[in-house]
């Protein structure tokens, strides 16, 4: 193909780590095939992608798309307004950069950006990551040529013969390994004798899964395990000056953001996070043993549907967001404890890996690639 002229690429979606970590990983791999390739990203203004995807080498524009508040109704005035902008400078965009083909990874940014390259007789490609698809993607899969998922059973949501499972692309430097293991201890300051639970609630943080730790501080301060706590970059300073006044125990470690993903997996015997799809994805490659606290803060509730896609397979244990404050390190405690429980959970969760997803994603963009020329 390069032979012909660079292939165009414009990727577009984002708002969390779990929309731009994937399409990241979907460049990455886009450049490893087609080295000359161009690539456009379009994401949403003032929001996390802005910085995560310049810091990885690509260029990328934004919109000024705002997500539907179903809570105050009257501001969606101004979300309209913005959606109407969003949609004319989509079009500018899909006018100047001329792209071959536009790939959606969900998130505000790529409704606007895919029904613009659409429009204009772009083949598109979306990325579902959760067991429950999102509005955008439901909305763009009749005008998508391949829509690539994470789950079985899509068909529900998506036009069959459309649909590919290649999995989440993940962060392509998580490493667990005995060198990292022993290197995390040292990083972290750990004690190589205890039992590690990695406590993770996103870059920004997670209200209730610090609230539950809070809360279990006396329980974990009487036992002989460590935690290696992320509170976000927005609970730090509270969650800081409670460790100064002596609230928080010396077996808990707390930081704001863990730029050693691969350290703090290495040494978790037992994982605690949300149940976001590409966390979840990055667990089952991994074969970590994890309890799942959906976030009732995601639409449609989709944290919910995709760990109960795990714990029917007993691949994983959930903790409903209303009762983590009593449940969660109760059973965090006894379960790191539990050897033949966390082997259990590492088997099952290790079947429903889905390895090399960014280029089997490419692969379906080869594909219709070679059907367009």
């Amino acid at each position: 193909m390069s032979a012909l002229k660079p292939l165009r690429v414009i990727i577009s979606g984002g708002g969390t780590g779990g929309h731009i970590f994937p399409a990241i990983s979907i460049a990455n791999a886009i450049k490893e095939r087609w080295s000359d390739a161009e690539i456009l990203f379009v994401g949403a203004e003032n929001r996390m992608e802005m910085e995560r995807v310049p810091a990885a080498g690509y260029t990328i524009v934004g919109l000024p798309v705002a997500g539907f508040d179903r809570k105050n109704l009257l501001k969606n005035v101004s979300v309209a307004v913005k959606l109407l902008k969003s949609m004319r400078k989509a079009r500018a965009i899909v006018a100047s950069f001329k792209p071959d083909i536009a790939v959606g990874v969900g998130g505000y940014a790529s409704g606007p950006t895919l029904r613009a390259a659409a429009a204009k007789g772009v083949p598109t490609v979306l990325q579902e990551q959760n067991s429950y698809a999102g509005v955008t993607n439901k909305m763009l899969a009749q005008k998508a040529a391949k829509i690539c998922v994470a789950y079985e059973g899509m068909e529900r949501f998506f036009p069959k013969e459309k649909i590919v499972l290649t999995g989440n692309p993940t962060r392509q430097d998580l490493v667990v390994s005995e060198e990292n293991r022993q290197k995390g201890y040292t990083y972290f300051g750990l004690n190589p004798e205890r039992k590690t639970v990695l406590l993770v609630g996103g870059s920004l943080g997670a209200r209730t899964l610090n609230e539950s730790i809070i809360g279990s501080c006396s329980d974990i301060q009487k036992s002989d395990v460590q935690v290696i706590w992320q509170c976000g970059k927005y609970y730090f300073k509270e969650m800081s000056d409670l460790q100064a006044q002596g609230r928080i125990p010396g077996n808990v470690y707390l930081f704001d953001f863990l730029s050693r993903m691969d350290y703090a997996y290495s040494v978790a015997d037992l994982v605690i996070s949300r149940a976001g799809a590409g966390s979840i994805s990055e667990f089952s490659l991994l074969g970590k043993p994890v309890i799942l606290v959906p976030s009732p803060n995601v639409a449609e509730d989709h944290q919910t549907q995709n760990a109960m896609a795990l714990v029917k397979r007993n691949a994983a244990m959930m903790v409903p967001d209303a009762e983590a404050k009593a449940l969660l390190f109760d059973m965090a405690l006894s379960l790191v404890k539990d050897e033949s429980k966390l082997e259990e959970l590492s088997r099952n969760i290790l079947k429903l890996a889905q390895r090399g997803s960014a280029r089997r994603i490419v692969d379906e963009i080869e594909k219709i690639m070679h059907y367009e020329l």
